[in-house]
Parts: structure tokens; sequence; C-alpha cells
């Protein structure tokens, strides 16, 4: 079993393929949480889509250039799937940000997290209403019923796991 684990690892191909699957379905949890749960995203919660989105394109990117430059198919890996674990990372870190913010450990520095100060002008409130942000980022609007995990929680775990995988692989890739 565990050398099936490190023949996959050390196969660009199918990391690459991995990393593409997994930030596709990340994000398509998300809108369906949005859409079909009816959660609304605060902006800590939007910023933790991105580094998805960019390890979707970067690992598609490294799927087509590895096909393309098969010579240099282990450096291109190598390079992209460590990108792809910094933006792990990132995301892991934003995640736990967000966590904290949740949990009330700390006040969000982001702009957009708290409910705005509305003035006194009839006018100023009603453009502070249509720009406010629809979700504040330190309410859990969804928390599993097992664990009472909210998604960032969850968010910090995956993110840093697939870290972890993106830089086994690097290493299990470079010894080969």
């Amino acid at each position: 079993m565990i050398t099936q684990i490190q023949k996959l690892l050390s196969c660009p191909f199918v990391v690459l393929s991995g990393i593409a699957a997994i930030s596709a379905l990340s994000l398509a949890s998300a809108l369906t949480a949005e859409v079909a749960l009816g959660l609304e995203p605060c902006i800590l919660c939007l910023y933790q889509r991105i580094p998805f989105l960019l390890a979707l394109l970067v690992s598609l990117a490294g799927l087509v250039l590895c096909k393309i430059k098969k010579e240099k198919k282990a450096g291109i890996a190598i390079t992209l799937i460590g990108l792809c674990g910094a933006l792990f990372l990132t995301n892991s870190a934003i995640a736990l940000y967000h966590s904290g913010v949740e949990l009330h450990w700390w006040k969000s520095a982001v702009e957009g997290c708290a409910v705005p100060n509305f003035g006194d002008e009839p006018q100023s409130i009603l453009e502070n209403i249509l720009s406010a942000p629809t979700a504040r980022c330190d309410e859990i609007p969804w928390a599993d019923p097992i664990f009472d995990l909210s998604m960032a929680n969850y968010n910090v775990l995956l993110c840093f796991g697939l870290f972890v995988v993106c830089l086994i692989s690097v290493f299990k890739i470079k010894s080969r």
C-alpha cells in the first residue's frame, strides 16, 4: 500500500491531475454551499477561493506543459507542484486566520469583515447598505454537527494536507 502511494506521488501526471481535481471540487463545493444551502460568503471566504483557482490553473498548465516538453517533464513538474504547494500553504494560512476570526481569538484586520458604521444621513445609510458585505467574517454560517468545525476549519486541514502531499511529491519526483 505504501509503495503504491509512493509511486503515485512520484508520477507528475497523477499529482497534477489530483491537484486540478481537488481544486475544482473545492471551488464547486463552495459554490454549491452558496446556491443549495443559501450560505453567503464573507470576504475571507472569497479570499480562500483564490489559491484554489490559481492551483487549478497552474496544475492544468502543468499537465499541458509536461505533455509538450517531455525532456523537461520532471523539472516542470517539480516547479509547478511546488508552486501549488505554496498556494495551498497560503490558503491554509488564510483559513487559519479566518478560523481565528470566527472563534473570536482576534478581530479581523481585513476591510469588509465587519458591519459598516452607518452614518446619520439617509443617502449615506442606503449607500452603506447597498455596498455592505452580506456576511460577517466573525460568524460561523455552518458547522458540521459531529465535530462542530466550520468550513474555514476544514479548509485549514485540507490545504495543509495538500501542501504536505505536494512537498512529498516534489521530493519523490526529484529522487526518481
